[in-house]
């Protein structure tokens, strides 16, 4: 199997109709200062502008935040419309309240199986660091 070249780029931004922007703030942050080069979309992203992005700083990952609980809604058919834009091998995370809050306190592994399903490689509960999706990216890059 080929070794992907890695880039230390990402795009940062938040799906669908979620304003929310702190979570995305402090990932940019992190992900700066451990010498990555981050697109932060901000808020309200459809899924093809994060595409876009991606293709444009040729991204390693893309970084979806989601905290109004729509997640699972939003990131449907994610990963399809990657592998059409000829992004097959990007690693796609998904954090913060991506199902509504009762599913998530009762049911996260449902909650992580489905987004695996969904073809994301991480999905992360609101309480991980930033240092902790910083770590698991270098991990699944193999930059450890």
């Amino acid at each position: 199997m080929e070794q992907r070249k890695v880039n230390k780029s990402v795009v940062i931004g938040t799906i669908g109709a979620d304003a929310h922007m702190i979570g995305g703030w402090v990932l940019q942050k992190t992900f700066k200062d451990a010498g990555y080069t981050v697109a932060f979309l901000g808020a309200v992203v459809p899924q093809q502008e994060f595409i876009n992005a991606a293709i444009e700083i040729n991204a390693d990952a893309i970084l979806i935040s989601s905290m109004y609980g729509m997640g699972l809604l939003d990131c449907e058919g994610f990963r399809g419309k990657c592998i059409e834009a000829g992004l097959k091998d990007i690693i796609l995370y998904v954090g913060g309240t991506v199902a509504a809050p009762l599913e998530l306190d009762k049911n996260w592994p449902e909650i992580e199986r489905r987004f695996r399903e969904m073809g994301f490689n991480r999905a992360f509960r609101v309480s991980t660091t930033a240092a902790e999706v910083v770590k698991a990216l270098k991990e699944d890059l193999g930059i450890a």
